[in-house]
């Protein structure tokens, strides 16, 4: 036991410089890292006085919730423009005018055949006609264009005109 005794008393100087240094270096790295957290409070301090927050951990969570449901106005945005995009093509938007003088002896060009139609020329054809004894209003509706009724060649070019827009 007194070798062992001896054995660290003489080394007892190298522990104890060795023990020295090591606080020495703690010391140090204490400081430096002391510094650069007061450097980094001091620009989180500038950072957040103007803004009337006092914590960014709870703006940060504010801000996650809005983009939550920012994001899901969004996805409901997207649906409602899909529903949108399958029933636009159906609408009767596309519109055809075609005026004339039906009755080539007397008036002018005050007769009409007026096509509202879709994509897929579905839709009405209107006819106004004019003439100095009364005034007579027809419509008759179109599937792919066609009608079950007769159509004249001013309504045929109504539909041509409505299926040339867009």
């Amino acid at each position: 036991m007194t070798e062992w005794n001896n054995l660290i008393l003489d080394q007892l100087v190298w522990i104890v410089g060795g023990l020295v240094v090591v606080m020495v270096w703690l010391f140090v790295w204490n400081l430096v890292q002391g510094a650069k957290l007061r450097n980094m409070r001091k620009k989180y301090s500038m950072m957040m006085e103007s803004t009337g927050i006092e914590n960014l951990e709870d703006l940060l969570i504010d801000l996650k919730v809005q983009q939550g449901k920012i994001e899901d106005a969004q996805e409901e945005q997207l649906r409602q423009l899909g529903v949108l995009n399958t029933l636009l093509p159906k609408q009767k938007a596309k519109i055809g005018i075609k005026r004339y003088n039906a009755f080539s002896e007397r008036g002018s060009d005050l007769s009409f055949s007026v096509a509202f139609v879709n994509d897929d020329k579905d839709g009405v054809v209107i006819t106004g006609l004019y003439s100095r004894d009364g005034s007579y209003v027809y419509a008759k509706g179109l599937t792919k264009g066609e009608s079950n009724h007769a159509l004249s060649a001013e309504e045929k070019e109504a539909i041509v005109l409505a299926g040339q827009e867009g």
